[in-house]
């Protein structure tokens, strides 16, 4: 293929500037227009080969000019953003763009993996599974024939080499909210967004390419006296101007969930935007739509047929596209091979732009005089009943042989006549755009007529519009998308407007094209570009039984390369079918899932790259830093881990800080508790139902310790409770939980009880805490609150008030986990900050230390109170020990499955402690044994939290052991043989400080 800018034309090239800019591909400069895509700059500058393909690294060239593209696929940039697999199709082509070619080695002219050429079947489908399997040896371990070859394979495997370095780039989120979302920008979609807008609808559309239009960009029809490419302009600009539309080129919509929601991914790094520092690369838009018009249009299918695969071979529309939009023309010397009239008029499209158009090649006998006009026009050699049997070229494309077919055995006749060219162009009919509807349920639903597959019955609020739903053609594609655009404003409940329909003067184009696909001649045809799979690998596939079409793609890998099966998957279908001796719809299809193309990590994992989840920050972190704090994630939170002082370890800092604590006053920050405000008149039935202890009758300025268990019986989280008033409650759930606690409660509210009264907010960001913990705490507290009685009396265990520190309203509740006298402070987030340097201020003359998780975690493990690994989804109330607080008189998620047999067996892993009788330390996840270091035994339990105790002056744990409370003064062992320990340990009650509790409670 060596393509040329055509410049002699006014009416062409709808996308270009006359603006010029550099770009570099595999370290050589060359010029394209400002509106290139890679893909058009490169053919415009005779670069035919762009890569290499994934097994057999045959060259490949351009095929497509969209998202389908499985062949021309370029790394970008450098360095920390160097960015691989990225298709040339789609990548804008900007003044000082660096790409270069993948796959390939030492260049894509010159590639010496091509050698995988010469192994013919060995490399066929399935190779795989049949050669890297050595025979079993001594030991149950396999010869040493893998090892030899993993290597080499592994270096040969992949295609792009993606950067070492961390991504520099940050990303963006938004959610957003519209009456009806228009997927795709086609004459389809804008008359649905028309028609939607002018209703007063709040509309969002949608187009992953960067200039809105669709297929009206190449159109050569006229609608309403103007060019197609124009009218589509003013009617974007119209859309802009309304404020309740919401324009995104360079959005590609991903997913379609549940409720109507899609995932779209906004490419924010557009080369004509403005530079912005802080603008992010790319933006995940959550869009949450009352309805949808979906617009994505159909992909052109290719033929298959021996040397197909050659650089120079492109679908017949992408070469059309590249010819009227970006004025590149696809070749020197051009012919068309198709099986439908589409391909006859993108010859004629491309010959009216001075394109030299040579043969066109139908496999049909007939045409019609209309689509036999059109191939006059371009004063090519025309012949029909005959196919293209093989192509020549060394490199790229050089000839193609033509031969007698018939359409309807699939048998070839004799030679007709042999073509030199440069580029061939190809269409086997059109696949609509289906992913969408699939993702939601739809199972696709096979059209005789356009030889394709449609979609299936809506699962969502949805509408399919143009060529998606096989109304090929542009007054097909108008009526549609208004149709789509009625049906979609009928479910939000607005009256549509009548709008005039457009005048088009255009071709009236038969899309319904031949079965055929194939032409079975020698030599290799394959079906999927990328991967090498070839006709022969799906005929091999079936004779081995893989005939199912989900085994069929994963024994050949066909559809499995970043193109998904765009180009590929019907002519696999196809070739199945024939091979069966059945129908394409008795074959069936697979299932497309999202996303709909290849999408960064970064774009879907949150704002900051390198999080899956984004950071969160109490309001004292700042305070935590500067006073030395570690800080480590906790749930979706960053906590001190603890407050090291010069030269300690964080085992030394969080030994002092829980001795602190048990000596005086400690202070630790709590605003990551998860914090859910219970209201309504039927708040406190609610609890009582969700709670396995009474709640029903907690008096008002009183919290209640309460456990949550799922519908199986077995625990799902713990907290305090508070009665704030009649009607008011004040939940507290576990840092890790606090997400998971709401979603439980308000499923049972919605699902289950929804006569209920009740409202439920989450408030955990609201409120900031602070924990005060030790026999000074009262002191401490006393010394800086105001018109509230913090004595025993004033303030009783578990009570709950509400006081002023510092002229900042709070809630006090007497509460511990830490085993000690101990009061939780909460206040308005905005005052967190100012709370925690009151305390500390007030604290001083008591030497009040704040301490992190570790010395928390310590404190509540001398205590035996529990937390996220002891409640790790396979314990009950009775394994822990509270099986007390599991009513008996009363119903409650989880009470019937709770008292099944095996949950309350004596032999069940029961809570314990365990310490450490030789000084060794105890690591977390240890089994719990009898036996010796070498033969330790089965195990019968395990440590969840380790840590050395300071009142035991001893490493402890706690532990699930085998019947555990029948088993405290027990010696064992502590085994861990990844660490390769084997401690001998102690089983003792869990209850290892202040078993009676007078600490807490004095």
């Amino acid at each position: 293929m060596s393509g040329f800018r055509i410049t002699n034309r006014q009416d062409i090239g709808t996308a270009l500037s006359p603006e010029t800019v550099t770009f570099t591909f595999d370290g050589k400069l060359y010029e394209a227009r400002k509106g290139d895509t890679l893909a058009a700059a490169l053919i415009a500058n005779g670069v035919s080969v762009v890569g290499r393909s994934f097994k057999y690294h045959r060259p490949r060239g351009v095929f497509s000019a969209g998202s389908e593209e499985p062949s021309a696929l370029v790394t970008l940039g450098a360095g920390a953003r160097r960015e691989p697999n990225i298709r040339a199709t789609e990548v804008e082509v900007f003044d000082g763009l660096t790409a270069s070619s993948q796959n390939a080695w030492p260049s894509p002219k010159f590639d010496l993996l091509a050698i995988n050429q010469l192994a013919g079947k060995a490399l066929s489908a399935g190779f795989y599974y049949k050669t890297f399997m050595g025979p079993q040896v001594a030991g149950n371990r396999t010869t040493n024939f893998w090892y030899l070859c993993e290597q080499f394979i592994r270096r040969a495997a992949g295609l792009g080499r993606g950067a070492a370095e961390a991504d520099p780039d940050h990303y963006g989120r938004m959610n957003a909210w519209c009456d009806v979302l228009v997927v795709g920008s086609g004459a389809a979609g804008l008359a649905a967004a028309e028609k939607a807008a002018l209703s007063g609808a709040r509309v969002i559309l949608a187009e992953q390419q960067p200039r809105l239009g669709g297929a009206l960009l190449s159109a050569p029809d006229f609608i309403d006296g103007n060019r197609a490419h124009l009218w589509a302009a003013s009617k974007i600009a119209a859309l802009e101007a309304m404020n309740n539309v919401t324009l995104l080129p360079r959005t590609t919509v991903q997913s379609h969930f549940d409720d109507n929601q899609f995932l779209a991914i906004e490419r924010c790094d557009a080369p004509d935007a403005e530079p912005n520092l802080y603008r992010p690369r790319q933006r995940a838009w959550m869009i949450r739509a009352k309805s949808a018009v979906i617009a994505t249009g159909a992909l052109e299918r290719p033929m298959v047929f021996p040397g197909n695969d050659r650089p120079g071979v492109m679908l017949a529309d992408a070469a059309r596209r590249y010819t009227l939009e970006h004025a590149v023309a696809p070749g020197q010397n051009v012919c068309v091979f198709t099986n439908n009239d589409s391909g006859w008029l993108a010859a004629r499209d491309m010959a009216k732009a001075g394109v030299v158009i040579a043969a066109i090649i139908d496999v049909r006998a007939d045409v019609s005089e209309a689509t036999r006009a059109a191939g006059e026009d371009t004063n090519a050699k025309l012949h029909t009943g005959a196919a293209v049997v093989s192509t020549g070229g060394w490199q790229t494309l050089s000839s193609i042989k033509v031969s007698a077919f018939n359409e309807l055995s699939g048998e070839i006749g004799e030679a007709i006549a042999t073509y030199g060219t440069d580029c061939l162009a190809v269409s086997g009919g059109w696949s609509p755009v289906l992913h969408l509807t699939s993702q939601q349920g739809g199972k696709p639903l096979w059209d005789s007529e356009i030889q394709a597959f449609l979609p299936g019955e809506p699962t969502q609020r949805w509408h399919g519009a143009g060529a998606m739903t096989g109304r090929m053609g542009l007054e097909a594609a108008f009526d549609s998308g208004a149709m789509a655009a009625i049906k979609a404003l009928e479910d939000c409940g607005i009256a549509p407007e009548d709008i005039d329909t457009p005048n088009i003067d255009g071709d009236a184009i038969d899309f319904a094209p031949s079965p055929v696909l194939e032409i079975a001649a020698k030599g290799k045809s394959f079906v999927d570009l990328q991967h090498d799979v070839t006709a022969d690998d799906v005929r091999l596939a079936h004779r081995e039984g893989f005939v199912s079409v989900e085994h069929l793609k994963r024994y050949t890998t066909l559809g499995m390369a970043t193109d998904q099966g765009k180009t590929s998957n019907m002519a696999g279908l196809a070739i199945m079918a024939q091979a069966q001796g059945v129908s394409i719809p008795e074959v069936g299809t697979t299932r497309f899932r999202p996303p709909y193309t290849p999408t960064a990590i970064g774009a879907i994992a949150g704002e900051l790259y390198g999080h899956l989840k984004p950071e969160r920050l109490t309001p004292m972190h700042d305070w935590h830093v500067a006073n030395g704090a570690g800080m480590v994630p906790n749930g979706l939170w960053l906590r001190p881990e603890s407050y090291n002082r010069a030269g300690e370890t964080v085992e030394q800092a969080y030994i002092r800080e829980a001795k602190a604590v048990r000596a005086s006053v400690g202070i630790v920050d709590v605003s990551t508790l998860g914090k859910i405000d219970i209201q309504g008149p039927d708040a406190s039935e609610f609890l009582n139902r969700v709670y396995s202890n009474a709640f029903a009758k907690l008096p008002v300025g009183k919290a209640r310790y309460g456990l949550m268990l799922r519908e199986d019986g077995f625990l799902f989280d713990d907290g305090t409770t508070w009665r704030l008033s009649e009607n008011q409650f004040l939940m507290t759930t576990t840092t890790a939980g606090a997400g998971h606690v709401m979603e439980h409660l308000e499923m049972h509210l919605d699902r289950y009880w929804p006569d209920l009264k009740v409202h439920l907010t989450s408030v955990t960001d609201q409120w900031a805490g602070v924990a005060l913990a030790g026999p000074k705490a009262r002191d401490v507290l006393r010394a800086c609150t105001s018109n509230c009685d913090v004595s025993d009396e004033g303030i009783p265990f578990m009570g709950v008030r509400e006081a002023v520190i510092d002229e900042i309203p709070v809630l006090i509740a007497r509460l511990s986990f830490s085993g000690e006298l101990a009061y939780e402070v909460y206040c308005g987030a905005t005052y967190g900050a100012v709370l925690w340097d009151a305390l500390m201020k007030a604290g001083e003359e008591y030497f009040i230390t704040p301490y992190g998780l570790e010395a928390l975690t310590t404190l509540r493990v001398e205590k035996g109170h529990i937390a996220g690994p002891e409640i790790n989804g396979r314990t009950t109330a009775g394994d822990v020990g509270l099986g007390g607080m599991v009513s008996k008189k009363k119903n409650f998620i989880g009470n019937v499955l709770s008292q099944r047999e095996a949950m309350n067996e004596e032999g069940r892993l029961q809570l314990v402690a365990i310490r450490s009788l030789d000084g060794a330390r105890i690591r977390g996840g240890s089994h719990l044994v009898q036996g010796s270091k070498d033969d330790p035994g089965p195990s019968e339990g395990h440590t969840t939290t380790t840590c050395f105790s300071p009142v035991l002056n001893a490493y402890v744990a706690l532990a699930l052991l085998e019947n555990g409370k029948n088993r405290h003064g027990e010696t064992m062992f502590a085994s861990n043989p990844v660490r390769d320990r084997h401690v001998a340990v102690e089983v003792l009650s869990p209850h290892m400080y202040d078993p009676d509790g007078g600490k807490m409670h004095g």
